[in-house]
Parts: structure tokens; C-alpha cells; sequence
């Protein structure tokens, strides 16, 4: 079940509807209710039929609120959730106090009770599961157009409508073979959680799915070992639990998404950024000078470019294990590596300048700052491009000249 729901949750994820995962939770709950006043009986088919009529008609009400209303779609989430949950708690309360002996586990469909699902039951909800990957499987190709690019999709002659509708009812259930395990509370997590943090793992939605679906499988796994190791404590509290620390370590952790791989990236850039602007800096006093080999102290280089005097220096020490700049004693020059990088860094910029006062109609004061920003990330084929525009210049808007190779 959690493998199921993970995989479906996959496309919910990525057509950015995670609040239908809980409207839809909270929906099925009048249909579980509404089939078992029906039959008297709990056959784990007849309430599907009955959480598949709700569940669906929840989704059918929020496109119809959110397309024919101002309301956007979130408020209307809330509205037909709320509708629907507070129906079926009203209906299962009457069935409490009805006298039935047979609607006896009914309210685990609340808060999800592990431990109350029969064997038959487990097979029910195993079948609908297969069912549910089969369809995926086959059709995988155009859930994932409509998930990336409905139009598209729609241009080329699919039947959008047609795929959206049989998305959306494995998506329902999905979350009906869950709810029983979960609850209507938490079934939402184990939509859309494994699906989040497998995003954070890959690009591609074939290995985030497979991803997806073995932390759903760990999660169902180690939490019904907790709660068999504890007998006191809920499974489908401890399965969110479990995926939900899985979320955090993915959120923190990942290789290329995570934060601390996002923060290592800042550091790295600003390292950049500082000495790139310290080569420009030598190559400008060089300009200043007509010498760019002339030694500089860290003193002179403060009073040509405020900055921290810690970045400064360990800026001079990166660019000196770089080979860009050369160290004697307390003072710093150009290497040739180094004169031809500031050589650029100093182009980059001016023609930026340029670029911005020429086609933006923008004051040549008032072009520096953007220039400073965008110098350190144009690349060599942007350049080629740039100079192609304006016709390689030889100055720039300030009048200062504009240096090529042969400078």
C-alpha cells in the first residue's frame, strides 16, 4: 500500500496538487460510511466502491469550484474537504450508535489501525495495489507529458481529459487502499511525503519513483516493526513517522538538492565571486598603472575596493594556490594565468555595461551594480554573443576601454 501510494503520489507531486492527496483522504470517509449503511457489511470491495464514489466526486467538486468560482483552488480544497469530512464523521457517529455489531473496527478508517485489517482485506487492497502499478506502468509515458506539460500534450493530439480523469482515479486509490492502515488523517503524508523526498534525490522521474517507492516500502516496513516491538504504539502513525524522517535526511543530506549541498554552493560561489573581483581588481590597478606586474600590499588593494579584510586575504591565498598570483613576503602580483583571468573578468563587466546602456536605455551611473552581478556568471559562448551584438565595442559607457587579448 505505501508502495502504491508513493509511486502514484509521484504525478501528484509534480502537477502540484499535493493538497488533493488530503482532500481526497478526508472525502472517502462518507463513502466507506454510506456503503457500509447500505450493505451492513464491511467487504473491503464494497467500501472501495464506496470511498472510489466519494473520493472522486471530492476531486470532480474542487476542479468545478476553482473553475467556475473565484475561489482559488486551495480554498476550495478546504471548503469541500471540510464538507466532506464533517459528513462522515456525522455518519460514522450515527452508525456507532445505531446497534449494528458488525461496524465494530469501522472508525479505524479515522485514525488508520494497522493491526484491524484482515487477512481478506489485505488481499483485497494487495489486488487493487497490482492493479494500480499495472496502470502506471502502461500508461507512464502519458502521465508524465501531462504531468510536465499539458499543452503539449494536448497539441499532439492526446486525450488529456481522458488521462487526467485515469490519473486522477488511481490517485484515489491510492489513498482508499491506505486509509485503512493510515487514516484519513495521515494518508496524505504517505501520498506525497515519499514522493518529495525522492525529488531531492534525482531528476529523472523514472529512478524518483523507484526511489519513492523503496522509502515507502522502508517506512510500511520499520513501522510495523515498531509497532510490533511496542504493541501500545499506532503503526500508521509510526509509518508516517518513519517517512517523514526520511523526508528530513533527504531535505538535509541530498547530494545535489539538499541544504547543506545548497549551502556548500553559496560558499563556493562567494568564494568565487571574491576572487574574481580581486583579479579584476589587480588588472584595474595595472590599467592605473600601466603595469600589471607591479607588487600590491593588501593595504593598497582595501583602499582601491572596500571589503572584509579576512575575505581579502584568504581570497589572496586561494588565487596564490591557483597560481594566478605570485607572494612575496606581504605582497601580491600578477602571474600570467592571472593577468589574462582579470583580463576577462574586467571585459565581462564593461561590456555588460555597455550591453545595458545600449538596449535597456539605462544611465550609464546606474549600470555598475548589475554589471558586478552578472560578470561572474556570463559564459564564453554568452560572451561570443554579447560581442557579436554590439559589434565588439572598444569602450565602454564610461569611456574606459573595453580589453580583448591583445590588450
Amino acid at each position: 500500500m505505501t508502495v502504491c501510494s508513493a509511486v502514484v503520489g509521484c504525478f501528484t507531486f509534480l502537477r502540484k496538487r499535493a493538497l488533493i492527496g488530503d482532500a481526497v483522504a478526508h472525502s472517502v470517509l462518507p463513502g466507506v460510511c454510506l456503503s457500509f449503511l447500505l450493505t451492513g457489511d464491511k467487504n473491503p470491495f464494497v467500501l472501495l466502491i464506496g470511498a472510489f464514489i466519494t473520493g472522486g466526486l471530492s476531486i470532480f467538486l474542487v476542479e468545478f469550484i476553482s473553475s467556475k468560482t473565484k475561489l482559488k483552488e486551495d480554498s476550495a480544497i478546504g471548503i469541500v474537504l471540510s464538507v466532506f469530512f464533517g459528513i462522515g464523521i456525522l455518519l460514522l457517529t450515527a452508525i456507532q450508535h445505531g446497534g449494528n455489531a458488525n461496524q465494530s473496527g469501522l472508525d479505524s478508517f479515522l485514525f488508520g489501525k494497522a493491526a484491524s485489517i484482515l487477512p481478506e482485506d489485505l488481499y483485497s487492497f494487495g489486488l487493487v495495489g497490482i492493479i494500480l502499478l499495472i496502470g502506471v506502468f502502461f500508461f507512464f509515458k502519458e502521465f508524465t507529458l501531462i504531468s510536465f506539460d499539458r499543452n503539449f500534450a494536448e497539441a499532439i493530439g492526446l486525450p488529456v481529459k481522458m488521462l487526467e480523469f485515469m490519473l486522477t482515479s488511481i490517485t484515489v486509490l491510492a489513498v482508499v487502499t491506505g486509509i485503512q492502515a493510515v487514516g484519513v488523517v495521515l494518508m496524505a503524508a504517505m501520498l506525497i511525503t515519499p514522493a518529495a523526498a525522492a525529488r531531492y534525490w534525482t531528476h529523472n522521474l523514472t529512478i524518483m519513483m523507484l526511489v519513492a517507492a523503496m522509502m515507502g516500502a522502508f517506512s510500511g516496513i520499520f513501522g510495523a516493526y515498531i509497532s510490533y516491538l511496542a504493541p501500545s504504539m499506532p503503526t500508521g502513525p509510526w509509518i508516517v513517522m518513519v517517512i517523514s524522517m526520511i523526508a528530513i535526511i533527504s531535505f538535509t543530506f541530498a547530494p545535489v538538492k539538499g541544504v547543506f549541498a545548497r549551502l556548500r554552493k553559496q560558499i563556493k560561489n562567494q568564494k568565487q565571486i571574491t576572487d574574481e573581483n580581486i583579479l579584476k581588481l589587480f588588472f584595474q590597478l595595472g590599467e592605473k598603472d600601466q603595469d600589471f606586474f607591479t607588487q600590491r600590499s593588501i593595504h593598497t588593494l582595501l583602499e582601491r575596493r572596500p571589503m572584509r579584510k579576512d575575505h581579502l586575504k584568504n581570497g589572496l591565498a586561494r588565487l596564490t594556490e591557483q597560481g594566478f598570483l605570485n607572494k612575496t613576503k606581504d605582497h601580491w602580483k600578477f602571474t600570467e594565468a592571472g593577468k589574462a583571468k582579470g583580463q576577462r573578468i574586467a571585459r565581462l563587466h564593461r561590456l555588460w555595461e555597455l550591453y545595458l546602456t545600449q538596449y535597456l536605455q539605462l544611465a550609464p551611473d546606474h549600470v555598475h551594480d548589475d554589471a558586478e552581478t552578472i560578470e561572474h556568471i556570463i559564459t564564453p559562448e554568452l560572451e561570443s554573443k554579447i560581442l557579436e551584438q554590439l559589434q565588439y565595442p572598444k569602450v565602454d559607457p564610461h569611456d574606459t576601454k573595453i580589453p580583448y587579448k591583445d590588450f
